[in-house]
């Protein structure tokens, strides 16, 4: 006799008699009616028309098993493993507890978001960030939306309506899902002026395209990409006296952005807006979730008029940042007033400094855990491997990594199929594990494992989703 009904069934029960069952009774209490009703109706109607009754139980299980899969989360934590630190579809930037403590703290009820507090008066939701972005980069002003190319799509708006915008051809880029420079252009309103070759651009270029239409001199940093060889490009400073000759706006659009100099923690010179505003720039254009560290957000800095009149545009409003944004954007700034801490308080500056020592170490003590867990399936090693930066910042510079190496039996004949199925059983995990696939073999870059306890957990029976 089974704990909730009939050993077996020939029939299938009615809705409203499984709804009655204690199991399902308790599925109610913790879900909700609506949600458990529909997952009863589904698992009866499969179960009709494949022609299957069976138990109670094994029926209960099922009703179960579809209303956890209604209320289980979307969005939930995963291992990045796949050697990119910045990588877009895993979220980017993990954020330091300073900024996670921000988005708690002001997340449970009413804030001054738009209030200031010392007049009783409407306040500016960026007043809350532009102080120390301002004191972080030497700008006059500035102001925040949601995410860079907003940032770019905003200041072109509100700059060059129905004029021209001159833009050197090798720097008309693309960034991730397709967004294209020019297509982000035309959507601004305003009309794309190229300049140059793809290779090289000389200041005559911009010089002989600057007409009675033009509205800005643009320049767009080569963040995500890097061309080589035969190569010249206009030096900022240049651009910069230029669009003063002309009393033209001069932006930069850095895309990445970095509000300190990577060198100091031995990584690639990366220009940081106060590099770019000293040159000369008028605007400057970065990404919040990128080296900067903090949540996607895209942030617009330099002279007080422009950013002025950039606020006052309508579309402002539909690109703003929410609460939780701000407040955790302005915990990441605060942490830039230490720089001597970076390394240690913000995760992306401590990932990429990591010593390849350490990953190592770390590798050899998971790899036998894993071996383990996988069993016949695949043999487990280790190897030394090249992690990437991500996210279109410093596109070519590689970090000194150690890596699992898991090769399902067969080894170098081992079919896509089988490193498929590999790959989906570490995404099947608890807490998701995301590598990659490369040479035959599937891969796990340890360089962003830092809760080595929480991934072994995993491979002994521990962890729970």
């Amino acid at each position: 006799m089974s704990a909730v009904g009939l050993p077996h069934r020939i029939h299938l029960p009615s809705v409203d008699g499984v709804l009655r069952w204690p199991a399902i009774e308790a599925l109610v209490a913790a879900h909700g009616r609506a949600v458990v009703l529909g997952a009863v109706r589904d698992e009866l109607a499969a179960r009709r028309l494949a022609g299957e009754v069976g138990a109670d139980i094994d029926i209960a299980a099922g009703i179960a098993g579809r209303a956890l899969a209604i209320m289980a989360p979307s969005l939930q934590k995963v291992f990045n493993l796949t050697g990119t630190v910045l990588h877009t579809n895993l979220g980017r930037a993990p954020l330091p507890p300073e900024a996670i403590e921000a988005i708690v703290k002001v997340a449970s009820g009413a804030t001054n978001l738009e209030f200031d507090l010392a007049t009783g008066k409407r306040g500016d939701r960026d007043d809350h960030v532009e102080s120390w972005l301002c004191r972080l980069t030497g700008a006059e002003a500035a102001t925040v939306v949601n995410n860079n190319a907003a940032a770019v799509l905003l200041t072109l708006n509100t700059l060059a309506p129905r004029r021209e915008v001159i833009v050197s051809r090798g720097e008309l880029v693309e960034i991730g899902g397709a967004f294209r420079l020019p297509d982000i252009m035309v959507r601004a309103g305003c009309k794309l002026r190229e300049v140059g070759t793809t290779n090289r651009t000389h200041l005559a270029d911009y010089r002989e395209a600057i007409g009675p239409r033009t509205a800005l001199l643009l320049k767009a940093h080569a963040s995500n990409y890097r061309v080589e060889g035969f190569t010249a490009a206009v030096p900022e400073a240049q651009l910069a006296s230029l669009a003063k000759e002309n009393t033209l706006p001069f932006v930069v659009d850095l895309g990445s952005g970095t509000l300190t100099d990577l060198v100091r923690f031995g990584l690639p010179h990366e220009p940081t807006p106060a590099e770019t505003l000293a040159h000369g720039a008028d605007l400057v254009t970065f990404s919040g979730d990128k080296l900067l560290g903090g949540p996607q957000a895209g942030v617009i800095v330099g002279h007080a008029d422009l950013v002025a009149r950039i606020k006052k545009n309508p579309m402002k409003r539909a690109m703003r940042c929410d609460k939780l944004t701000i407040a955790a954007l302005d915990a990441v700034l605060r942490l830039y007033a230490d720089p001597d801490r970076l390394a240690q308080r913000v995760p992306v500056i401590r990932l990429l400094t990591r010593h390849p020592d350490a990953i190592a170490a770390s590798a050899q003590r998971v790899v036998s855990l894993v071996a383990k867990w996988l069993g016949a399936r695949a043999v487990v090693d280790t190897i030394p491997v090249q992690s990437q930066i991500g996210s279109g910042s410093l596109p070519i510079d590689l970090l000194p990594s150690m890596a699992l190496r898991i090769v399902p039996q067969g080894g170098k004949r081992a079919s896509g199929r089988a490193l498929d199925g590999i790959a989906a059983a570490f995404r099947a995990l608890p807490v998701p594990v995301i590598g990659r696939i490369a040479e035959g073999a599937f891969l796990l870059d340890l360089r962003c494992l830092e809760d080595e306890q929480e991934f072994r957990a995993l491979f002994t029976g521990e962890a729970s989703r």
